[in-house]
């Protein structure tokens, strides 16, 4: 039996997913570096800034560190003008009646900013988690493992709902089941229903109003 759920963040909870795509491709642009949304999503979907930052050094011996935080900025501003949660996450964690947390590869101020600006934050509490907080970000299972201890649950008893290719792979790698999550809208760009359903996740579902029928098939 599931008794807690374990959420990404980024295009499971908010819909961030196309707006960071886009902030990321005009940052790479007006520094020379053009780079295509479909390079964003098949290799670092999931993934912490800080692949792209050493995939634009390796690549192109370029730093990228300088502009990070004028990256940031653009990104929050992004953000509290137009980010929103997935459609109906918010009523599906409300009819869970299961512990929750959030366990996410971005960094602790943009998960406050998304979670605050979409009204998701009160769901969570304390149990937001962040990759910086351990040693190895997805796919490593290191997050997922540390987000079930807090929350006092074996992780063979979580499930976790996740978008990218990497979050499965690190679910599976945690032993905990995992549900591919195909609601957010970059979904089709991402190409998510033939990457995730290759990593093989216990199921996949459409939107977020599946969730707690699957949970409970799952269970």
């Amino acid at each position: 039996m599931t008794d807690a759920v374990i959420f990404d963040c980024d295009g499971v909870l908010v819909d961030s997913e196309p707006l960071a795509v886009e902030e990321i491709v005009t940052m790479m642009e007006r520094l020379g570096l053009p780079i295509d949304a479909s390079r964003i999503y098949d290799s670092f979907l999931g993934q912490s800034f800080q692949k792209i930052l050493d995939a634009a050094f390796e690549e192109h011996g370029v730093d990228l560190t300088p502009h990070v935080a004028r990256f940031q900025d653009d990104l929050a501003c992004r953000f509290r003008r137009d980010l929103q949660p997935v459609p109906g996450i918010a009523d599906a964690i409300g009819g869970l009646n299961l512990p929750i947390a959030v366990a996410s590869s971005s960094a602790p101020d943009r998960l406050r900013l998304s979670l605050s600006v979409t009204g998701l934050k009160p769901l969570f509490g304390d149990h937001v988690y962040s990759a910086v907080q351990v040693r190895n970000g997805k796919p490593a299972p290191d997050l997922f493992l540390m987000a079930a201890q807090r929350l006092g649950v074996a992780p063979g008893d979580c499930t976790v709902l996740e978008d990218s290719p990497a979050g499965v792979r690190a679910a599976h790698a945690a032993g905990m089941r995992v549900i591919g999550f195909l609601g957010g809208s970059h979904a089709a760009p991402a190409r998510l229903a033939t990457r995730l359903a290759d990593e093989k996740p216990h199921a996949m579902i459409e939107s977020a109003a599946e969730l707690p029928d699957t949970l409970a098939r799952l269970g």
